[in-house]
């Protein structure tokens, strides 16, 4: 991928769209010289911005999709929707992805209808990284299929090991099933049947995971079903909330609380930062054609900004290239030097 590249940006995404859509890509221009930017939405709120930032040129939809609609019913009935309108984009060539934090539902509609499957995935995913505090974990599916089939367990661990190697930046990722226990016996039907097509087939595939291995990063990445992972990510999101939300009452209580708050500032603000979902602003949808990533609805300009410079590494990496390259199959750990888990494929 050229060094240059095109993010569609859809303008009308997330519960404070459009004011912290506009901050974020404001942000995420500033911050990438070589990003250029197609902003979706009314004409009344992207053509202004584009006429003044030099490397983004608007492109006028004059629908909206809302949280609440039917996601499959609203992409084929909006069709020139800010969110139809940018996986177009992406579809034809005129953007290398698409970014938004409107309806996920409509993302994964429109990136599965509109963008199209890569030839050989089963069933799209989607990924996250898990905010540890030990170091990056990738988790797939978190929602996109709540229903599975063993199989597709296995291009979920082949997808969420490029994302977690090509834009995490893990060197050759240790991909893990989500269990009830390590042992090869344990878990359902399901979980058995997974862990034997994932040993067979996924060259990277390191055994069972048990809840307890997530936040302690012993695994690279973590692959389950869509169902699963959704309660998963949003326990830990949940618990992560609360936990610093109590700590935050306990260090204000008193006097002496307060001057230790004071103290440990600088620390906590770093840890804090290390277990944000912000990081990266969203979750890429893997195996559709392009860079697609969906960002929370309650994403801050940070967010927003963080978002558009992930989809943009998502583009410049190929990952949707390197994925067709490897639908259907194993990785490679016979490669050069540096090559990393896929090898030459890149």
């Amino acid at each position: 991928m050229p060094d240059t590249v095109t993010i569609a940006v859809d303008a009308m995404g997330g519960d404070d769209a459009p004011g912290v859509v506009l901050e974020g890509v404001e942000g995420a221009l500033s911050s990438d010289p070589a990003l250029r930017v197609v902003l979706c939405g009314p004409g009344e709120v992207v053509e202004p911005f584009a006429a003044v930032h030099e490397r983004c040129v608007a492109r006028v939809a004059s629908e909206v999709i809302g949280m609440a609609e039917h996601p499959a019913g609203a992409v084929r009935a909006k069709k020139d929707s800010s969110i139809v309108v940018g996986c177009r984009l992406v579809k034809e060539g005129a953007a290398d992805g698409f970014f938004s934090a409107g309806s996920t539902g409509a993302c994964l509609a429109a990136g599965t209808l509109v963008m199209g499957r890569v030839r050989g995935i089963a069933r799209p995913a989607l990924a996250t990284v898990i905010p540890s505090p030990v170091r990056p974990v990738v988790m797939s599916d978190i929602g996109a299929n709540a229903d599975c089939k063993p199989e597709y367990l296995v291009q979920f661990g082949q997808m969420a090991s490029v994302y977690a190697e090509k834009v995490v930046g893990i060197d050759r990722p240790r991909a893990a099933l989500l269990n009830i226990g390590e042992e090869d016996t344990k878990g359902s039907q399901f979980a058995q049947e997974a862990h034997r097509l994932m040993k067979e087939r996924l060259e990277n595939f390191a055994g069972n995971a048990e809840g307890g291995d997530i936040l302690s990063a012993t695994f690279d990445v973590i692959v389950t079903d869509g169902f699963t992972g959704n309660v998963c990510l949003k326990t830990i999101e949940g618990t992560s909330k609360t936990l610093f939300k109590a700590l935050k009452d306990v260090m204000l209580g008193t006097l002496a609380t307060k001057l230790g708050a004071l103290a440990l500032k600088g620390g906590l603000k770093e840890l804090m930062t290390q277990v944000s979902p912000d990081t990266y602003g969203g979750a890429p949808l893997l195996g559709v054609r392009g860079a697609l990533l969906v960002g929370h609805g309650s994403s801050s300009a940070l967010a927003i900004r963080n978002g558009v410079l992930t989809t943009a590494r998502i583009a410049r990496a190929d990952v949707a290239g390197v994925i067709a390259r490897t639908a259907g199959g194993g990785f490679s750990s016979a490669s050069g030097p540096g090559s990393g888990l896929i090898g030459g494929t890149a």
